[in-house]
């Protein structure tokens, strides 16, 4: 049974008179916590790391302190409609068994701890990352949407677009974007449809830009779109 004093905590009930001082902000019950961060745990989709080396950090934040609810005697859980729980976000909490029932949401904030590469030194933007720039340490997966970057491949010979610090997660939006080819040049064509797999050369009309669509035109006249994937490389869905 959870019963909450929530002169402390907010968002659905009275409101505490304004000349009155402000309630002083109480943590939740150490027990509705505890179930908080199991709920939370259960709930987060982990990367996929190498088995034990996950570890996951949960801060419950406070409410209003402005507001009062009333006590309830059970309170449920809920994940967010719309978000996630990874890096800052909320969770519901829902009163069911109580006099006067209420909703409120309870901004908490998920760590997600685990390896990917990270400068050894503060680095500039414009390096070009070499082996000697990297290690693999444990860092904070959820500190932003886009995951760290774990292979060596994917990161030695790019440039960094910005500056980062030594320990600090190398993820994609850090690294300019490749050019594998230029306007005019010769590009190898691979056309994927259901069940079959078509390969030519065609003639680039356009810069071929990591992640950027491409016009090429064939060796027939057609001009065709595609994504460059590597060196003179373009891929076409059919």
């Amino acid at each position: 049974m959870y019963t909450l004093l929530l002169c402390a905590l907010a968002c659905a009930a009275t409101a505490v008179d304004a000349q009155q001082p402000p309630a002083p902000e109480a943590p939740i019950e150490s027990a509705l916590a505890n179930r908080l961060r199991e709920f939370i745990g259960s709930s987060i989709q982990l990367p996929a790391a190498s088995s034990g080396s996950v570890r996951v950090a949960i801060e419950i934040g406070k409410l209003d302190p402005r507001l009062r609810l009333a006590p309830c005697r059970r309170i449920e859980p809920q994940l967010p409609q719309l978000g996630s729980l990874w890096g800052r976000s909320r969770i519901g909490l829902r009163c069911i068994e109580g006099d006067k029932p209420w909703q409120v949401w309870l901004p908490v904030v998920v760590h997600v701890f685990a390896p990917a590469l990270a400068p050894t030194r503060a680095l500039a933007a414009g390096t070009v990352l070499a082996a000697d720039h990297l290690q693999s340490t444990e860092v904070d997966w959820a500190a932003e949407a886009r995951a760290p970057l774990t292979r060596a491949d994917e990161v030695i010979g790019r440039t960094l677009g910005r500056s980062l610090q030594a320990g600090q997660a190398v993820r994609s939006g850090d690294l300019r974007q490749r050019q594998w080819f230029a306007v005019g040049d010769t590009v190898r064509l691979r056309a994927r449809g259901d069940g079959f797999t078509v390969s030519g050369e065609g003639q680039a009309l356009g810069p071929g830009v990591e992640g950027q669509s491409v016009r090429v035109r064939t060796e027939s006249g057609r001009v065709l779109s595609g994504v460059p994937v590597s060196d003179h490389q373009v891929e076409v869905s059919l």
